[in-house]
């Protein structure tokens, strides 16, 4: 079975803890995550996004969530 750019919604659920699009969104933007919102308000993210990343509470985010806008 061939890797997706994107993580699937059971993906996004077991990274955040949540299932509900609002509070996966939150958790994203307190981690620093990089991600998208969709047509239909649910969190995008890349596969390469959280591959390879250290844990938030010892790794530096440099990375800083621009406003999203729809």
């Amino acid at each position: 079975m061939s890797e997706h750019l994107f993580l699937s919604d059971a993906d996004l659920a077991k990274l955040t803890g949540f299932k509900i699009k609002s509070k996966q969104i939150d958790w994203l933007r307190t981690e620093g995550l990089p991600f998208r919102i969709s047509a239909t308000g649910h969190p995008v993210v890349t596969r390469s996004a959280v591959e390879g990343r250290e844990d938030s509470a010892t790794a530096e985010i440099s990375w800083t969530p621009g406003l999203v806008g729809g």
